[in-house]
């Protein structure tokens, strides 16, 4: 019967791992700024690695510093985070920039649990930042890392029941070691996203599959265990575009909830809009991570600006907000929902 790896053994596997084919190279790695390691933690949370790449090479080159972040307009903030999704990510990230300059002189918290505190970082990310910015031998356990401990050691159970989650942090502490941490944390990612994926696992080349449990038990596919099933939620909404003179009519979202902060389409109760006044464009569907929307979008009939207008301030629009105008031009110097740009920028091409 296959043991289980001890900790010492684990630990020196990984790293031997991270000297031999560790990702070395990507815009976040080689440097010890907080900051960047910081932006990349928050960005790199469920959005894959070539997908944040540029977002990040943009936020640093337009906010380069904390100061720079905190000193951003909210407006700016969204623009450059516009299409990565989870946007309370963004709202969180501006909220700690200025928290930092406020509360911490300026200077990012080198303590674990002072990072913690600052809005949209959880335990795991604090580590990383730690480890990787500070040298300190704090453990991680994302995603990635939850999958390889859970197969390695045959931990049962879906990591987001409070007893699982108990035991995995449990075997990540112990198996973190006290020197070359930052490698060990980044290897253990690596191998997460690269070797041990969620499919088709290339076992054969893991560093870690000669103790592996589920690997010798021939149940990789059991481990981490599956979140129990729920019928998949799904919310209707109409919504409203007004266009006049190669503008359309926007309202700002308010800061917290869906696309929260940025520039979107009003949302209106169809019955309180006169069937003469609104055309009926090709509806669609955008997937949330938990729930589908199904999106009815109206366009508003009538050359009128005054008219446009009061239709937009009617009060069947749902949470109204801050409203203006913008032409196709600034579309892309505000934050938009990437449904609402798509079906804009196609509008308005051919208004």
């Amino acid at each position: 019967m296959t043991k289980p790896w001890s900790p010492t053994d684990f630990a020196t596997k990984v790293i031997e791992y991270y000297h031999a084919h560790g990702r070395k190279h990507l815009p976040w790695q080689n440097t010890d700024d907080p900051y960047k390691i910081w932006l990349s933690e928050i960005m790199l949370q469920q959005t894959q690695v070539t997908t944040v790449i540029p977002y990040f090479e943009r936020f640093v080159d337009s906010f380069p510093t904390v100061a720079d972040l905190a000193r951003a307009t909210d407006d700016e903030v969204m623009q450059h985070w516009s299409g990565l999704g989870y946007y309370s990510r963004a709202r969180n990230l501006h909220k700690a920039a200025r928290i930092i300059e406020t509360d911490f002189a300026g200077n990012f918290p080198k303590d674990p649990e002072a990072i913690e505190t600052l809005p949209g970082i959880g335990r795991s990310t604090a580590g990383a930042i730690a480890s990787f910015a500070f040298g300190q031998p704090t453990a991680i356990l994302d995603g990635n890392v939850k999958r390889v401990l859970a197969r390695c050691y045959a931990i049962d159970g879906w990591p987001g029941n409070g007893k699982v989650l108990k035991a995995l942090w449990q075997r990540a502490e112990a198996n973190t070691p006290k020197q070359e941490t930052a490698a060990y944390n980044q290897a253990m990612m690596d191998l997460g996203a690269v070797v041990c994926t969620r499919s088709k696992p290339d076992c054969h080349s893991c560093p870690l599959s000669k103790h592996c449990l589920a690997y010798h038990s021939d149940s990789i596919e059991q481990y981490p265990g599956k979140k129990p099933k729920k019928a998949r939620p799904s919310k209707s909404v109409f919504w409203l575009i007004s266009i006049h003179q190669g503008k359309v009519l926007l309202h700002k979202r308010p800061p917290s909830g869906i696309w929260g902060g940025l520039w979107a389409l009003p949302e209106v109760q169809q019955e309180d809009m006169s069937p003469e006044d609104i055309q009926q464009l090709e509806s669609f569907v955008h997937k949330f991570s938990h729930y589908d929307l199904k999106v009815q979008p109206l366009l508003l009939q009538s050359t009128n600006e005054k008219a446009l207008v009061e239709k937009n301030s009617h009060p069947s629009i749902m949470e109204p907000a801050q409203a203006d105008w913008f032409s196709l031009s600034q579309l892309n110097e505000i934050g938009l929902p990437t449904p609402v740009s798509k079906l804009l920028m196609k509008l308005l091409e051919n208004s």
